[in-house]
């Protein structure tokens, strides 16, 4: 123990010895990187690999210092292998940042939502006017409205359809036994773009075991993307809506339209501020 204190005191002091204000502009750049990459991990399984990763980084000083020769080697040879490692564990967390990144720096299509306010309104009343008529009637919905990241990728997988938003139309395309109900529809600006359209199922295993494939799939395509989805259960007729890799159940049309209006106008309406009540509201129904 003495031999370790002795090891931090001088490292400490000949760190502070040769300090210059680049090395602390290159220890706040650190800091800050580390600091994101523990808010992108958070409450996620990658979360758990960062803190085993630590362990090891902490193993590998400790084993130096207390000149555990084989030990050290070992995990040595962990780490020189590791950034190749790394990549492949965190994967969808980097591809996560890097989207994240673009969007802050405006190198992803900001146009997509500067349409007509007028227009806008009456898109929102028909996806909410088709929305509760659906539920009323049990009928599956999965609505996805793109904002910033663009979801050309999924759009591909669907139907092309190129047309305003109608309640009508919206009904149609999620009737049962209708060739492109089994699929989502995504709404770019205020036209729908494509119908049965396929999306990534989430793999986070917290998720009810009462919520279905539709339900996964909504909660999956937002994990990497600013994308919004809207969900009405085939089960229940529930309204839900999915923002960040999180779902919210038990919504209203009142929810819903905060939530639209927060997308395509965010000093009309705050999304967090409305979906704190329907948080409260959701685990009171538990």
């Amino acid at each position: 123990m003495d031999r370790l204190l002795t090891e931090i005191q001088v490292l400490w002091a000949n760190t502070m010895e040769r300090l210059t204000i680049n090395d602390i502009i290159d220890i706040l750049i650190v800091a800050f990187m580390i600091y994101n990459l523990l808010q992108l991990t958070r409450e996620t399984r990658a979360n758990q690999v960062l803190k085993g990763v630590g362990i090891i980084i902490v193993a590998y000083f400790l084993s130096g210092v207390f000149r555990l020769q084989a030990f050290n080697w070992l995990l040595r040879y962990i780490m020189d292998a590791g950034a190749v490692v790394l990549v492949v564990l965190f994967q969808p967390e980097l591809r996560r940042a890097l989207e994240k990144i673009g969007r802050r720096t405006g190198l992803v299509d900001k146009m997509h939502h500067q349409t007509d306010a007028d227009e806008v309104d009456r898109m929102i009343e028909e996806i909410i006017r088709c929305m509760e008529d659906l539920s009323k009637r049990k009928v599956g919905v999965l609505i996805v409205v793109e904002h910033k990241t663009a979801l050309g990728d999924i759009i591909e997988t669907g139907n092309p359809i190129d047309s305003i938003v109608s309640a009508p139309l919206l009904e149609n395309i999620f009737e049962p036994n209708t060739p492109l109900h089994d699929g989502a529809t995504v709404i770019r600006g205020t036209r729908i773009v494509a119908a049965g359209c396929f999306l990534p199922l989430t793999e986070e295993n917290s998720i009810s075991k009462q919520l279905g494939t539709r339900h996964r799939a909504a909660i999956g395509v937002t994990e990497n993307t600013d994308a919004t989805s809207l969900v009405v259960s085939e089960e229940t007729g529930t309204m839900s809506m999915a923002r960040g890799g999180k779902l919210t159940r038990h919504m209203d049309a009142e929810a819903i339209r905060a939530v639209l209006h927060g997308i395509y106008d965010p000093d009309k309406e705050s999304v967090s501020g409305v979906l704190t009540p329907v948080l409260t509201k959701w685990r009171s129904k538990k």
